[in-house]
């Protein structure tokens, strides 16, 4: 979805207040509501898109449908939210329970058919209202882990049906399952000198002293500057059971009084997600892990949650006037604390001058750049970056250097590499990746092109090395007839896993793949179990086609 960048400026800072139903919804576990992450927290390359529900560091616990409603969409997938369910309503929301550790009654049973049908263990339905109706309160799944999930919860999103949009879930009556008197917290305040304006004698960013005031306000130590400059904090949330740090809700910002800066996790779309690495300070994050909230914007970046006026939360210093800065950060329940910063001009000479450009070259993010040295080139699309700047750029040992991740890219850029090294026998295992990471690759004769969206060294990676595949405990010529499941570790040290398939007695059969352990299991089904021998068959093909097939037999006795 496109958005006007003029849309967010010269526009009044109070947010449409959308009436959201109160009582409508339950909540979808059984278990007090206690938060591991909340709307809109600062998570890598996104927003995060709802609440993250604890279930007492453990999988297994009830999930119910929030509403009446129907099942409109199930995708299972090896990271991402892994087993997830959609249910749409009547009312005009969609909630959404992710990391399930299974689907369970009519809704395990729709998702095993399709599992067979397409041979996959991943696999995305799409609905239709009259195929799989809940009820509110009808058990639908149990919790877990899958995915890209850290450690047990449930992931939980609200959304509008027809748009797509996220909306935070505190405003559908939940802020009543939390009990929250605790006010943000502020840790850190930096300071941006901009367009080459000096802020207390450096022309780099600082960190700016904060000291405690008795009634838990913060007072910043006088800022300097004779030029434009921009703030960022860092700040986090707590609640009253959860201990988690948190996301914040809401952060405003005023100059003298009038306020000239704002955002609220309300509402936004999954196209502004990435836009997280606009918002924040991104060097500082990728050098220091600190996700630093910046409180201007240098160049215009259509996030729909921030209000502006015409300067974009800039603030330039008056000759002999001293402005008052003034941040307030609160939570959906009231709780705020702010810091005061004096601002003040000043003609010092700097002491810590600007970082050296060393770059030969410089980049336009609204401007396509092309480079290109021997046989290797990079293609940046206008709208690549945030931001212009220098690029630092070169090809020498068979590597295309592509400047460094300090620099948060958008949207995708194009590495293309012609290969004057390799025999046309091995050109077919080759890849474009950072290190050995793969990155998808296209081959016309001896030109490979890939797509990225991390700055830094690329260059082209032979993988002849077949996967690796390891049962987990031995079964070859045992009688096993006291157990369910069966499991394998399976890896690839270069170009990654794409395809993994097993065969029990002649007929694929499901392994459900565990990324954070790199295992596949298999339940077993005495629809394809036959009575004494089996014979299974594993295998597992990497992402240039090296393959590796694991056969064993074992027997079974299927009497009771």
């Amino acid at each position: 979805m496109k958005f006007s960048i003029l849309a967010f400026f010269f526009c009044p800072f109070l947010f449409a207040q959308t009436q959201y139903p109160k009582n409508y919804f339950r909540p979808p576990l059984d278990i007090p509501m206690q938060l591991s992450g909340n709307f809109g927290e600062l998570r890598p390359n996104h927003f995060h898109a709802g609440f993250d529900l604890k279930t007492n560091q453990k999988e297994g616990l009830n999930v119910y449908a929030i509403a009446d409603g129907y099942v409109s969409r199930i995708k299972i997938s090896t990271f991402g939210n892994g087993k997830c369910i959609y249910i749409t309503h009547p009312n005009g929301y969609t909630s959404v329970y992710g990391h399930l550790q299974t689907t369970l009654g009519p809704i395990q049973d729709y998702v095993k058919k399709r599992h067979y049908q397409d041979k996959a263990y991943e696999i995305e339905m799409i609905l239709k209202p009259d195929e799989l109706p809940v009820t509110k309160g009808q058990l639908i799944a149990l919790s877990g882990n899958t995915g890209s999930s850290e450690g047990p919860h449930l992931h939980f999103e609200i959304r509008d049906t027809k748009t797509e949009f996220v909306i935070n879930p505190i405003f559908f009556g939940f802020d009543q399952n939390i009990k929250d008197t605790k006010k943000p917290t502020l840790s850190s305040l930096y300071v941006y000198p901009l367009d080459n304006a000096t802020v207390n004698q450096s022309k780099q960013p600082l960190l700016v002293n904060m000291t405690l005031q008795k009634d838990g306000t913060y007072l910043a130590s006088k800022v300097k500057t004779n030029g434009k400059i921009g703030f960022g904090i860092n700040a986090a949330d707590t609640d009253d059971v959860s201990f988690n740090k948190n996301g914040v809700f809401n952060v405003s910002t005023f100059l003298n009084g009038n306020q000239n800066y704002n955002y609220q996790f309300n509402t936004y779309s999954f196209d502004e997600m990435r836009y997280i690495n606009a918002f924040i300070d991104y060097p500082r994050y990728k050098k220091t892990s600190q996700r630093v909230q910046k409180l201007f914007m240098k160049t215009p970046f259509a996030l729909s949650i921030i209000k502006t006026d015409s300067l974009r939360g800039i603030i330039s210093a008056v000759p002999n006037l001293t402005s008052n800065y003034r941040i307030e950060v609160s939570d959906y329940f009231g709780n705020s604390n702010s810091i005061s910063v004096p601002i003040e001009y000043d003609l010092e000479t700097p002491l810590v001058p600007a970082e050296p450009v060393t770059s030969k070259y410089f980049v336009r993010y609204n401007k396509d750049s092309n480079f290109e040295k021997d046989n290797m080139s990079v293609f940046f699309p206008a709208g690549t970056f945030y931001d212009d700047f220098n690029l630092n750029f070169d090809v020498k040992n068979n590597k295309i250097y592509i400047h460094d991740d300090t620099v948060p890219v958008h949207s995708n850029f194009t590495i293309t590499i012609k290969d004057t090294i390799y025999p046309e026998a091995l050109k077919d295992k080759l890849y474009i990746g950072k290190g050995t990471s793969y990155n998808g690759t296209l081959r016309k004769g001896d030109v490979f092109t890939a797509k990225a969206k991390i700055l830094g060294t690329y260059g082209l990676v032979l993988d002849t090395i077949a996967p690796v595949i390891k049962i987990t405990k031995p079964v070859e010529g045992k009688w096993i007839s006291d157990q369910n499941k069966i499991e394998f570790t399976i890896s690839d040290s270069l170009s990654g896993i794409k395809s993994y398939n097993g065969y029990l007695n002649g007929s694929w059969v499901l392994f459900e793949y565990e990324n954070k352990n790199r295992k596949i299991t298999h339940i077993f089904d005495d629809q394809y179990l036959t009575e004494g021998e089996n014979f299974l068959k594993i295998e597992v093909v990497d992402n240039v086609g090296n393959s590796t097939i694991f056969e064993t037999h074992f027997f079974r006795s299927q009497q009771k």
